[in-house]
């Protein structure tokens, strides 16, 4: 049965990710789009999504190393990465622009870029380069975002800060 639930979970989100896309034109290609599903289902539990301070666990993670450090990174990217897209007003009550959660997230998957393997490297250099086009998706499955004005175009285009890749 459980197994039943997260095949119905997958083919809802995917469904959910892939008309958020062509709606907000920032339609995602197939390993994106499956990557983005993936956070979705691996955090539809997360009942400490929105309680943890991501600074703090993305400064644990550079104390980190090897396939411990991958992962930590790669969880910080992920929170962001749904705080930024789904959640944006937890932004605004911590008193930072939900461009803090982008960069910290597109950081946090360049990190994995750098320090995984081949396949794996790629992938997350990949999201890293498009973290814009990933919120901006997000950004669309909740068109229930009262009170914010969202140009989709702009929010794809985000480039990394100065510095940052």
């Amino acid at each position: 049965m459980a197994s039943l639930q997260r095949g119905a979970s997958a083919e809802l989100w995917q469904a959910l990710v892939h008309e958020a896309g062509e709606r907000a034109g920032c339609a995602l290609d197939e390993s994106r789009e499956s990557y983005l599903v993936f956070v979705l289902l691996r955090h539809q539990g997360d009942n400490h999504l929105l309680a943890r301070t991501q600074a703090l666990e993305w400064l644990h993670a550079q104390s980190l190393a090897g396939r411990a450090r991958e992962e930590s990174l790669r969880d910080v990217g992920d929170r962001c990465l749904l705080i930024a897209g789904l959640y944006p007003a937890l932004a605004e009550r911590r008193r930072v622009n939900v461009r803090y959660f982008i960069d910290m997230g597109r950081s946090a998957y360049q990190g994995v870029a750098e320090a995984g393997r081949s396949a794996y490297a790629t992938l997350f250099a990949q999201l890293a380069d498009t973290y814009g086009e990933l919120v901006c998706t997000l950004r669309a499955v909740r068109p229930d975002i009262t009170g914010l004005s969202i140009d989709y175009a702009q929010l794809a285009r985000l480039t990394p800060a100065p510095g940052r890749h």
